[in-house]
């Protein structure tokens, strides 16, 4: 590891010294092999040193590669991807950093296949080619965010396919370029400013058929990470039917065409009103269908309202019946009740009255004078009344025959 240059203000370093530090720190690195699609490309006739821009699309950084004209053949061009083995060179004149280029290979379909394969397993394994993080598409969305290539066949499939459909459709197009180096950047940036576009509600991002070299932007991971972090729904519409990017695999849809996606990102306007028409006439059926039942059951209505009223009658009259039956039962058992009652109390008070013992032959004396009852011979003085069970009579008191008049009177059985 190279010691840590001491400097300062007082004792700083000349350009010079800096520059061939630098320069040996990347010598050290030796040769290396690197991966890249070339941006640009210049051959001068008549010169050995070819001069190409090797760009990282993910990173949208590019290097410097200088080669001999035997290095890089004349089939390879701008927009292909390449691996070559070089060794970094550091200009002291000009402070630039450059590679030095000894052999250049173009990437074949194979790798290519291979790469996004692999790719592909990543990003599934990551989850964001799971259906639960698809969000549905709105059903009529207020404006249409549309990336696409700048008047290509896509933008007009797209446009003219839905405004057929749907007149009214609002779009904000967002031109592109939809292949070669900046193909990615351009997509994602455009893909970032709809998403941030409070108004857009829907974003499709369209091109044409191709080869797979050609559609590469949109199975780049940078592309596929910022359409998996939008908010905005995301429709895929890229190439034919039997093109399949790994846009597909991450959008909220994936459109076998940009026409097929007109068709899937707006309503038809005419279906829809073959539809409401169809509901409408449904509807009136419906409605129709409920009022003559309805009046049915109304026309029925009195004769239901008779025969309800007749069985409640019926069933209170059976009731008063039954409750008359029920009271006079109850009268009749109150009245025979008491009318035995009242033959016992009878009993009992012919059993206690004084004309029981009258009629057992006993007699009540009463002095006439003052009416009081004679319970002595010593009481009987003057007219004295005699009581018998059958009637009264008057006696009056003999001197001769006083115990025979009075003993009556004055035994009783107990004494």
């Amino acid at each position: 590891m190279t010691a840590r240059l001491a400097t300062s203000a007082e004792e700083p370093l000349p350009v010079r010294v800096v520059a061939l530090k630098i320069g040996e720190w990347i010598s050290r690195l030796g040769e290396i092999w690197v991966e890249g699609q070339i941006a640009q490309l210049n051959r001068r006739p008549g010169v050995s040193t070819q001069f190409l821009t090797l760009r990282d699309t993910d990173a949208n950084i590019s290097l410097t590669v200088t080669c001999g004209r035997g290095v890089l053949a004349d089939g390879i061009g701008e927009g292909a991807r390449v691996v070559l083995r070089a060794r970094p060179d550091f200009y002291l004149e000009r402070g630039t950093l450059s590679l030095r280029a000894t052999d250049v290979r173009l990437v074949g379909l194979g790798e290519l296949l291979a790469q996004l394969e692999r790719l592909k397993r990543l990003l599934a394994a990551e989850g964001l080619f799971a259906a639960a993080r698809k969000g549905p598409l709105p059903f009529l969305p207020r404006q249409i965010g549309l990336v696409t290539g700048r008047a290509s066949a896509a933008e007009r499939d797209v446009v003219e396919n839905a405004r057929r459909r749907l007149p009214g459709a609002r779009f904000r197009i967002e031109n592109v370029a939809v292949q070669g180096p900046s193909a990615v950047t351009e997509v994602v940036a455009a893909v970032r400013r709809l998403d941030a576009d409070p108004d857009v509600d829907l974003i499709v991002i369209a091109r044409g058929g191709g080869s797979v070299e050609d559609l590469l932007a949109f199975s780049n991971e940078t592309l596929l990470r910022a359409v998996a972090a939008c908010r905005t729904p995301v429709v895929s519409a890229i190439g034919h039917e039997t093109d399949a990017p790994l846009l597909d695999l991450v959008a909220d849809l994936a459109a076998s065409t940009p026409t097929d996606a007109a068709k899937r990102i707006v309503p038809d306007l005419a279906a829809e009103t073959l539809r409401l028409d169809d509901f409408r006439s449904r509807l009136r059926q419906c409605i129709r269908r409920r009022i003559s039942a309805e009046a049915q059951l109304i026309a029925g209505t009195p004769q239901r309202l008779r025969a309800v009223a007749r069985a409640r009658l019926r069933q209170e009259s059976d009731q008063s019946h039954a409750a008359r039956e029920r009271a006079r039962r109850r009268t009749r058992g109150l009245l025979e009740a008491a009318h035995a009652d009242l033959v016992h109390v009878q009993a009992r008070t012919r059993a206690l009255s004084p004309q029981a013992t009258l009629d057992r032959g006993y007699a009540v004396i009463t002095r006439t004078a003052d009416g009081a009852v004679v319970r002595a011979p010593k009481e009987a003085d003057g007219i004295l009344r005699v009581r018998v069970a059958g009637g009264e009579f008057a006696a009056e008191r003999a001197a001769a025959a006083t115990a025979l008049l009075v003993e009556p009177v004055g035994s009783s059985p107990d004494e």
